[in-house]
């Protein structure tokens, strides 16, 4: 087996008010996995996503990126790494005004000068890998649309094509389909699979819904109060288990 590409060792992140969202969370990621963490709202899902990209900084505990310690960065060593572990939200964030091509080439504003950047004066390379990336995610043709033309999970696919021009190694996923209808979650996520299967790119995804881990995802982590309740296969989460993360007497429901 291959040296894992991220190691979280014994993470805790507890916040000002002294809400403990991490306690001592610890597992290990391998290169081109599709990784799965699942959970309750409120379980540290997010807070753990956030502190391995450095919007959260830990509280201690170890974050060990291809063999780098990266727990603890100051904001210009934490910038050049967020090129290598790209992050997409449960919101687009895009800039509605503004054509779907430019909302794409804003991931390049870290390799951009501030001068080329108020202008929009982005190279034909950046341009012809930001038109690459939009037809991976197969809106190609939107690429002149104003973003705020697209349907909710259109930007999600824009939003995916952004984080991918900053040529990241890791792109984690903080609920990419909670604000989007059923129909389009599939859609969505067979994108997040395909840059995974044909770029390579390891995959650390937070969802609710377990039908969509189970066709997704080739490892899960489960998240209970902030701390890690099981780490194993999605096939192996039988009901025992679903009743063990969820609380008694929670129900699945199903995306079809």
């Amino acid at each position: 087996m291959a040296d894992p590409i991220l190691k979280i060792e014994n993470l805790v992140k507890t916040y000002p008010n002294g809400v403990r969202a991490l306690k001592g969370v610890s597992f290990d990621v391998q290169p081109g996995e599709f990784l799965v963490v699942i959970g309750l709202s409120g379980s540290g899902k997010s807070t753990l996503l956030r502190c391995i990209n450095h919007l959260h900084d830990p509280t201690s505990g170890k974050i060990i990126f291809k063999n780098q310690d990266i727990t603890h960065l100051s904001p210009s060593e934490a910038r050049p790494l967020r090129k290598r572990i790209g992050m997409i939200f449960q919101h687009f964030n895009l800039v509605d005004r503004h054509s779907v091509l430019s909302n794409v080439l804003m991931g390049r504003l870290s390799t951009t000068s501030t001068l080329k950047s108020i202008f929009g004066w982005f190279s034909e390379t950046d341009k012809q890998k930001a038109l690459e990336y939009l037809k991976l995610v197969g809106i190609r043709e939107k690429a002149h649309l104003r973003a705020d033309q697209l349907s909710g999970g259109q930007q999600q696919r824009v939003a995916i094509a952004r984080a991918l021009t900053q040529n990241p190694e890791i792109l984690l996923a903080d609920e990419p389909v909670a604000s989007l209808d059923p129909a389009t979650c599939h859609v969505v996520m067979d994108y997040l699979e395909k840059v995974n299967k044909e770029l390579g790119i390891t995959i650390i995804c937070n969802l609710h819904f377990l039908s969509l881990v189970r066709k997704y995802a080739t490892r899960v982590v489960a998240l209970k109060g902030g701390e890690l309740v099981f780490n194993g296969s999605p096939k192996d989460i039988n009901e025992e288990w679903f009743q063990t993360i969820y609380g008694e007497g929670a129900k699945e429901v199903h995306v079809n």
